[in-house]
């Protein structure tokens, strides 16, 4: 029997001992109400005392005690109708707490229990169903309409329409053409597709967010810990308050109304409630929270470092100049290269098939793909065999046709990327990258300021020009120009020296940095592996903006569990004092107290609620 069914069973039978209790004396049975009470009283008493040995022998000590001390010295002092209400309130306090847990986890568990369980694999013409572990790289399967994608992979037939709102936070389906990746935990929105896998089902994009959300239910952030340390000094101030009430007032009702009215809900229930709540509602926006202590690091952050390339900037996504060798078609060239980038992960390989299409132009898939990391890509198109990269990946030590010469020459010291590309071993032409500002970067700086960051550092390996012409448009403190993965990594434990400060980075030379920072951000729309593992939250849509939304919702929902538990303290202990006075029985001091307790569980679930996410959207 699951602890949820125990406790529920545990509040029907106090709810229906002191419902009887109060019958009785109009029943004509003759008996005696507080013996009804005192029976519907020791089973709680029984459980919480298992509980609280239990804790005990693992090494934690619950304040949960505090209800066992009052539920016995009511017994004890002959109040059976204080100790049947406390145990009402304390049994019901328990389903109140596994009611708020669950409205907050509700949506992460929604994540887990949507996993695919099976996959539809074609193997000599015809069609099994296999368990989604079974799935190999490089099997072809077949996705029905309205069915979760189960492995992350590449598109084989045609066209499709992805919804991936499950995965990125983004609201209106995706169309995806033929070789376009695919990302697990996506759903078909269109018709029935083919699509080949490209991961296993544990290394598939929505394996890992299951495992971050399964972190985030779990993990413990130090606000959180805090509280549980200050909760454990209520017992012995409960303890001695009590006895000074009784002292003074040589009453120990009085005493017994202290102990009834003191609990740790407002601690112990308010905390974890929000912050599960705020890591839930920054899900929905497409971004992921390692743990409620990344959502408070970031809570606490007023300092923003971003990376300039692939983060601030698209990363050389804007093609500026094409040049191709006479008697080549430059459209032509331009699909052969895009069809080429479909296989690879490189941050322009995305903004150059885009920029194919946006044309109109046909892509085919490539074959025999080998990629060399930081250099270039090389495989075979429609026959041909093409080389794409940089000058000394594609021609080696050979000199520069003149036609190709004359581009080169006329980009020298500016900050542009250039792509060549050889069909069958000939130069055929020469591409001009320029790197241009993401059309969000502007927006979400503005909205960091808004949300209480202070300092916006900007750092790229660019020369000093490059970094400039960027960073001229955005209002920023400091710009860190040709810096290398060492001099970033300097860079951020000295801005974290200064103040709690969040890095935002999405190549793999952005992982030791990541991880220097007091909360490191991943752009993990991409693929970048490395960083993602290095940070404390990834975003997952290719977009700045919900880096400002997330920003916002963890400093909400710390604001939100500080106020539920200075609120509930506060009241517990003006409760306490009215107690120790004489203005409060025990049993008019348990109502109250469950009235606090639902007042914070309240306020604690409002971090579930607010507009930040949607906005985010845009």
């Amino acid at each position: 029997m699951s602890e949820g069914i125990v406790r529920k069973l545990l509040l029907l039978a106090a709810l229906a001992g002191l419902g009887a209790g109060l019958a009785a004396p109009g029943s004509g049975l003759g008996w005696a109400p507080e013996w009804i009470w005192t029976l519907a009283t020791l089973p709680v008493i029984a459980v919480l005392a298992v509980s609280i040995l239990r804790d005990v022998m693992i090494g934690r000590f619950g304040v949960d005690a505090i209800a066992l001390v009052s539920m016995t010295a009511a017994l004890l002092l002959d109040q059976s109708l204080a100790a049947v209400v406390v145990a009402v309130m304390y049994a019901g306090g328990s389903v109140l707490e596994d009611f708020a847990r669950g409205r907050a986890e509700r949506e992460l568990r929604a994540l887990s229990d949507r996993s695919p369980r099976t996959a539809h694999r074609q193997v000599d013409g015809r069609l099994e169903d296999i368990a989604v572990e079974r799935v190999s790289v490089g099997d072809e399967l077949l996705v029905r309409a309205g069915e979760v994608l189960p492995v992350d992979g590449a598109l084989v037939s045609g066209t499709a329409s992805i919804d991936e709102s499950a995965v990125t936070g983004e609201p209106l389906p995706r169309h995806r053409q033929k070789g376009d990746r695919l990302f697990s935990g996506a759903v078909n929105a269109g018709e029935t597709f083919r699509m080949r896998a490209a991961a296993l089902a544990d290394a598939s994009t929505y394996a890992g967010i299951v495992r971050m959300v399964e972190a985030a239910q779990t993990a413990k952030a130090p606000f959180m810990r805090m509280a549980d340390r200050f909760a454990l000094w209520l017992l012995p101030v409960t303890l001695v308050v009590a006895a000074l009430a009784w002292w003074f007032s040589g009453d120990p009702v009085r005493g017994l109304a202290v102990l009834v009215v003191a609990t740790p809900c407002p601690l112990i229930l308010a905390a974890p409630v929000a912050f599960i709540g705020g890591v839930s509602r920054a899900a929905r926006a497409g971004v992921l929270m390692k743990g409620s202590a990344a959502l408070e690091a970031l809570a606490r952050a007023t300092t923003a470092i971003f990376d300039k390339t692939g983060t601030l900037t698209h990363g050389g996504a804007e093609l500026i100049a094409t040049e191709a060798a006479p008697g080549r078609d430059p459209d032509e060239c331009l699909r052969l290269l895009a069809s080429l980038e479909q296989a690879s992960q490189h941050v322009l390989a995305a903004a150059v098939v885009e920029i194919a299409r946006a044309r109109g132009l046909p892509l085919t898939p490539p074959t025999e793909v080998r990629e060399h990391r930081g250099a270039g890509i090389e495989g075979a198109v429609d026959t041909l065999r093409l080389k794409a990269g940089s000058r000394s990946n594609v021609l080696a030590e050979a000199e520069l046709p003149l036609w190709a010469e004359r581009t080169a020459m006329r980009y020298v010291g500016q900050p542009v990327l250039m792509v060549y590309l050889a069909i069958d071993d000939r130069l055929a032409a020469l591409f001009v990258f320029g790197d241009s500002l993401r059309g969000d970067a502007l927006d979400t700086l503005i909205a960091l300021r808004k949300a209480g960051i202070g300092r916006i550092v900007m750092l790229t390996g660019d020369d000093a020009e490059a970094a400039s012409r960027i960073g001229e448009t955005l209002d920023l403190d400091r710009i860190l120009a040709g810096a290398d993965p060492a001099a970033k990594v300097a860079a951020v434990a000295e801005e974290r020296g200064r103040a709690p400060s969040l890095m935002v980075g999405d190549g793999i030379n952005d992982a030791p940095a990541l991880a220097t920072a007091t909360v490191g951000i991943a752009m993990g729309a991409r693929g970048a592996t490395a960083s993602s593992e290095a940070a404390d939250i990834v975003v997952l849509t290719d977009r700045l903006a919900p880096i400002a939304a997330a920003v916002a919702i963890a400093r909400r929902t710390r604001g939100i569990a500080m106020q539920s538990i200075v609120a509930g303290i506060g009241l517990s202990g003006i409760a306490m004092v009215f107690a120790a006075l004489g203005y409060l029985t025990p049993v008019a001091g348990a109502v109250a107290q469950e009235a606090i307790d639902v007042a914070v569980i309240l306020n604690a679930l409002r971090s579930l609620g607010g507009g930040t996410p949607a906005q985010s959207r845009k």
